[in-house]
């Protein structure tokens, strides 16, 4: 059975049980493919030449007797150690039912002609690939030789190798088919989580983008305000008015990240860098070339303007802003106090992931202000 996942309630598969797979190690098969009960009523073959013991037609009766058993005994032991994925041990207990089926066939010939193809299920099920197609193809010949040796005639001999070679091909077949489908089952399963993660790993990083810089412009109003209420409050009432109109635009881009917000593009988050930073009391100088980027670049490099600016409003402690954009390269340069040696956030981590994931390069320097620089192909 799967291991639950810490944290996670084990649930009840909806495909039912699983058993180990004969063919994949350390793999498991799932109940919708034939499982190891599938494989013993095959064991009612062996009734003819128990038949034959019964009625006093063998002789010498004792080691045939011993030789069915013995042949019963390996073809359950090795159907019972392929589905408990005992790979060796099952090739070994292989090899002697195949040698004890060829005794019974060459010594006793006749009806102890139908434990061939017992035998070549029990191959179907322990071996995988091109083995046992080999093994097959090798058993049928011998069968036809040992059958010929004993005066079987042409009919016998072809409904038996028949019977035989297809016994085998088409367990393997069937195995393989549903270990297949298992497999793919397991992939789909596997992709839907790596989806949902990098869906859940999208969603928090765009959150925070959007709250963290439309909080710190906030911030930064909120404090106008309480500086200009004791002796201009006109102004308060127009920095109130601006947090307002801030907090809505918020509550929309919020919405918007819900069903998949992406960005508001450059031009849009340059005009708010303007606004972030007059408020802030920071001077910005903003160059900006003719050439457009493609959507999606341009979508980017609104994310890289809107961390940027967010960064050096709360982080910097700065005079003076330079944003230049000059094709698909983007530099914002503060003469603050940097980063102080701290660790980039999660903001700057995120934009690197969005940034190398479009093929580009992000640099930062903390050396006489901070220095972010985004570089798209």
């Amino acid at each position: 059975m799967r291991r639950a996942e810490p944290g996670v309630p084990e649930t009840a598969d909806p495909q039912g049980p699983e058993t180990a797979d004969p063919r994949r190690p350390g793999r498991v098969r799932r109940a919708g493919g034939p499982g190891e009960l599938a494989f013993y009523p095959w064991l009612l073959i062996v009734y003819p030449p128990i038949s034959d013991l019964a009625a006093g037609h063998v002789r010498p009766a004792l080691p045939a007797a011993l030789g069915v058993v013995t042949f019963a005994a390996l073809y359950v032991l090795c159907i019972r150690l392929s589905f408990r994925d005992r790979r060796r041990a099952a090739t070994v207990a292989l090899a002697g039912l195949l040698l004890v089926a060829f005794l019974l066939l060459a010594g006793f010939a006749h009806n102890w002609f139908y434990l061939a193809p017992l035998m070549t299920i029990a191959c179907g099920v322990v071996l995988r690939g091109r083995s046992v197609y080999l093994l097959l193809t090798a058993l049928t010949l011998a069968l036809v030789v040992v059958m010929w040796r004993a005066g079987a005639s042409w009919s016998s001999i072809s409904l038996a190798t028949w019977g035989t070679a297809t016994g085998g091909l088409v367990v393997s077949i069937v195995l393989k088919l549903f270990s297949l489908i298992d497999e793919l089952q397991e992939t789909r399963e596997e992709l839907a989580r790596v989806a949902v993660a990098e869906e859940r790993l999208r969603f928090s990083r765009d959150l925070h983008d959007l709250l963290g810089h439309t909080l710190s412009v906030m911030v930064v109003k909120a404090e106008a305000v309480r500086r200009l209420a004791p002796r201009d409050g006109e102004a308060a009432a127009r920095q109130a008015a601006d947090i307002e109109a801030v907090g809505r635009e918020a509550l929309t881009e919020v919405r918007a990240a819900v069903t998949g917000y992406r960005g508001r593009g450059l031009a849009a988050e340059l005009a708010s860098a303007r606004t972030a930073l007059a408020d802030a009391d920071i001077a910005a100088t903003v160059t900006v070339t003719d050439d457009r980027p493609a959507p999606e670049a341009d979508a980017l490099l609104g994310w890289a303007v809107r961390e940027g600016v967010t960064n050096v409003v709360r982080h910097s402690a700065a005079r003076t802003c330079v944003i230049t954009l000059e094709g698909t390269m983007l530099e914002i340069r503060d003469d603050g106090r940097g980063r102080g040696g701290r660790p980039p956030g999660n903001g700057l981590r995120g934009l690197t992931e969005r940034v190398v994931a479009l093929g580009g390069t992000l640099e930062t320097r903390d050396r006489d202000g901070f220095l972010l620089r985004v570089t798209l192909p």
